[in-house]
This record gives C-alpha cells, sequence and structure tokens, in this order.
C-alpha cells in the first residue's frame, strides 16, 4: 500500500520542486555534462564502461561533504582489498566535480537516479551493483525496494539522524519503520543516533562504528590557495568557512572592528552555496571592504576580502588560515558543519555553542578544550582578537584539536569489515 501511495504522490512532488532543482542547476556550477543520467540516460560510452564495473559496490554521496568522506573511506577501502571495485553516485552537481576530479583507480562517478522506478531500474540494469551503501540519511525508496527484490544488500553508513529529522520520521512512522527495515544494516555515528533511528523503527538491524569523517586522510598535496596574489606577503588571515545567511554580515562587521587592532588582517569567506556570492559582495559593500571573487580570475591589486566562490578547495583555503569560522553556528543558526576538517590541519576553529547536526563532535571537542565555542554573536569579536593576539594560543587550539580527532579514528576500518561481511552474506 505504501509503495502504492509513494509512487502515486511522487510526481507531484517532483514537481513541486522542480523549479528549485532548475535554479540550483542553472545557478551552481559543478559537472553538468553527464546530468541526464539523474534520469536514466546513458550515453553508449558510459554504458560500455558501467559493463565493467558490474559487480561492484555502489555508493552514494548526496553533495560535497558526504562525497569527500565517501571518497577517503574507498581509498582505505582498496588498501584492504584492492580488488574492489567501486561506483559512486552524488545528487549535485558540485559533489559529482568532487569525485570526479579525486576518485581513485578502480572507482567510476555517476549521477544518481531519480527516485522514479524505471529510472531506478534502468540504472541498476547498467550498474548491477554486488551492494549499495548509502551515506549519512539519504533515503530514496524506489532505490532501496528495488535493490532488496533483486536481492542487492542495503547499507547505511555514517548514519546520523538529528533530533528534528527524528520527529519528522516519527510522525510518518507507518511509512518509515518498514522502510528502514529494509537496510540490511544500518550503521550509526554515535549510539544517540541508534536510539534515534530505533526509536522510528525498533526491529531496524543497527551498529555504532563512530564516525567515518574521523578516519578521512588529508591529500598528500593540498596545493597553494594563491593568498599571496590577493592579499600580498604580510598577512594574518581569518577564513569564515561553509557559511550560510547572516553569517557573511556578522563575520564581516567583525572583522571590520578587528582590522583596526590588526591592520595586516584579511579575510576569506567560503560560502556554503557558491551561487551566494553576490549576495555576500552586497554585504561587504555595506561595510566600504574591498573584495575579490575568487572566480574572477586575477585580481587588480591588494583587497580585504576575499570571497571563495568555488567548490572542492575547503582544505585548500583552510590550510592558509591562522584562525577558522565554522559556518551555520552563528547569526540565528544552529546545525552546525564538520568540524574535523580544520582539525586535521591543526586550525583552531571558532563555531557557535550549539550544532544540532554536530552534537558529539562539538561536546568531544570542547570537552578536551580544542574548539573556541561562541554562546552569543557579540562573543564572536572578543574571543577571536583573543586569538589573534596570541600565536601560541592559535597553536595549542590546533594541537588539541588534532589530537582528540586522531583519538576517536577507527570508524573506516569498522564499517569496512562489515561491509565485507555483508557480501559475504554474513549479516
Amino acid at each position: 500500500m505504501w509503495k502504492i501511495l509513494y509512487n502515486f504522490f511522487l510526481p507531484l512532488g517532483f514537481l513541486f520542486f522542480l523549479p528549485g532543482l532548475i535554479i540550483k542547476y542553472r545557478n551552481r556550477g559543478g559537472w553538468k555534462s553527464t546530468y541526464a543520467e539523474r534520469f536514466g540516460r546513458f550515453t553508449p560510452e558510459r554504458c560500455r564502461e558501467l559493463a565493467g564495473f558490474q559487480g561492484a559496490v555502489w555508493i552514494h554521496a548526496v553533495s560535497v561533504g558526504e562525497t569527500v568522506v565517501a571518497l577517503s573511506m574507498i581509498r582505505s577501502y582498496l588498501k584492504l582489498h584492492p580488488g574492489r571495485k567501486f561506483v559512486i553516485s552524488t545528487t549535485t552537481t558540485t559533489g559529482q566535480e568532487l569525485a570526479r576530479k579525486n576518485c581513485p583507480e578502480n572507482c567510476t562517478v555517476i549521477f544518481a537516479p531519480i527516485d522514479f522506478p524505471f529510472i531506478v531500474k534502468r540504472t541498476l540494469d547498467l550498474v548491477q551493483p554486488a551492494m549499495l551503501a548509502i551515506f549519512e540519511t539519504e533515503l530514496w525508496p524506489n532505490l532501496i525496494w528495488n535493490c532488496r527484490k533483486r536481492g542487492i544488500p542495503v547499507a547505511l553508513v555514517n548514519g546520523r539522524i538529528s533530533d528534528h529529522s527524528r520527529k519528522g520520521y516519527c510522525r510518518f512512522s507507518c511509512f518509515f519503520r518498514p522502510l528502514l527495515e529494509h537496510f540490511s544494516i544500518m550503521m550509526m555515528q554515535s549510539a544517540e543516533d541508534e536510539a534515534r533511528i530505533k526509536s522510528i523503527s525498533p526491529d531496524a538491524v543497527t551498529l555504532v562504528t563512530g564516525n567515518l569523517k574521523f578516519d578521512q586522510q588529508l591529500p598528500d598535496e593540498l596545493g597553494d590557495p594563491g593568498y599571496e596574489e590577493y592579499f600580498g606577503t604580510e598577512k594574518l588571515l581569518l577564513l569564515g568557512a561553509s557559511t550560510h545567511s547572516g553569517e557573511e554580515a556578522l563575520i564581516a562587521e567583525t572583522y571590520a572592528e578587528l582590522k583596526k587592532e590588526f591592520p595586516a588582517l584579511k579575510l576569506v569567506l567560503v560560502p556554503r552555496h557558491a551561487e551566494r556570492a553576490e549576495d555576500v559582495t552586497a554585504e561587504l559593500d555595506k561595510l566600504n571592504l574591498s573584495w575579490h571573487r575568487r572566480t574572477a580570475g586575477k585580481a587588480a591589486g591588494e583587497i580585504d576580502v576575499l570571497v571563495a566562490d568555488t567548490t572542492g578547495e575547503m582544505l585548500k583555503l583552510m590550510s592558509g588560515a591562522h584562525v577558522v569560522i565554522m559556518g551555520k553556528s552563528l547569526a540565528g543558526h544552529d546545525e552546525g558543519h564538520n568540524l574535523i576538517e580544520p582539525a586535521l590541519l591543526h586550525k583552531p576553529v571558532v563555531t557557535g555553542h550549539v550544532l544540532r547536526n554536530f552534537r558529539v563532535l562539538l561536546d568531544l571537542l570542547r570537552n578536551g578544550d580544542g574548539v573556541v565555542t561562541v554562546a552569543e554573536d557579540r562573543e564572536l569579536l572578543p574571543k577571536l582578537a583573543e586569538l589573534l593576539r596570541s600565536p601560541e594560543l592559535r597553536k595549542n587550539y590546533g594541537e588539541r584539536a588534532f589530537e582528540l580527532v586522531s583519538a576517536n579514528r577507527g570508524a573506516a576500518a569498522r564499517s569496512i569489515a562489515e561491509l565485507e561481511r555483508l557480501m559475504e552474506g554474513k549479516n
């Protein structure tokens, strides 16, 4: 009954969201030349390529964040099982570009199919995977149902679920409860995530394996962010990472005040969605700050603020910063973003004091004195000033964050072992 209802209302839902999808497709960068794969349309060349990957592990990641973690796990997987082949799918064009640029050997990249039955079946006919591994909590019912119908095991990897999402799932538990039971195993980041899943579907098969982001490996070569071109050689660099609406204005206003005490201070803003660059520069104009967009090419001269409206460069951009402010945690936002990447780079991190999507990670870093938290937006200025005044303080925060993250690795090995057992029919 629920499959019938879902597929009856799916076209209506698709039409409702279609305008937003079109706007994102037009405004957002990334890889678009094979976007027709989302509709099950593959070129003859791609069909021949995918024929060579039949029996591979199909890993589905949504966007850039999940793709970074998925690629890291694939590299670890290949070290343990060199013969495995992988197909990685993404939903967004930015995730697709990142995956294509960084996927290792024995791996190919496709766009995830829109969840219409005939599109899903067409893609499954081409890929014919040995297993589907979905990252975090990307639930597409027809993809899950059709895999299980074909005897293909389905695993959730690095699963997490917020309190807000749990409430929504519980409201429609008559639909989500049996859907979650279709997973062969759900590997969750924390005991809290596992408890939330169990509250929706008590019979779901779950296991706490830890957060794969702790196991993320830095590339051998990060590359030069090229900051000298924009800021000259004598600089102190503040970076706002994955910022959202309202945060750029707050950070820019704070920067303008800090610059009075620190004349060499420069600012890099990396909006979570690059297509918001015009909104960001409008806020900078209000403060009379000189700026340059990274996609605009070479700067005419030194500037105050670089707006990094690119994708897939976060680690490189962070590597040259002295202090990192993590977005979606200030100016009314409290969901947060991943704090592990700056920690891996030994960078001191400033974030809001409530991260609903990264609560366990925030508690770990806060309890170990490896992060600076801001309870109110007005605290951002004095806490940044304290860090900027003391290179030793910045170093200590960065070192403690790195040590805390390093001590919690191991999720990749546990997850890979479970996936192997699943394919061997032991789960």
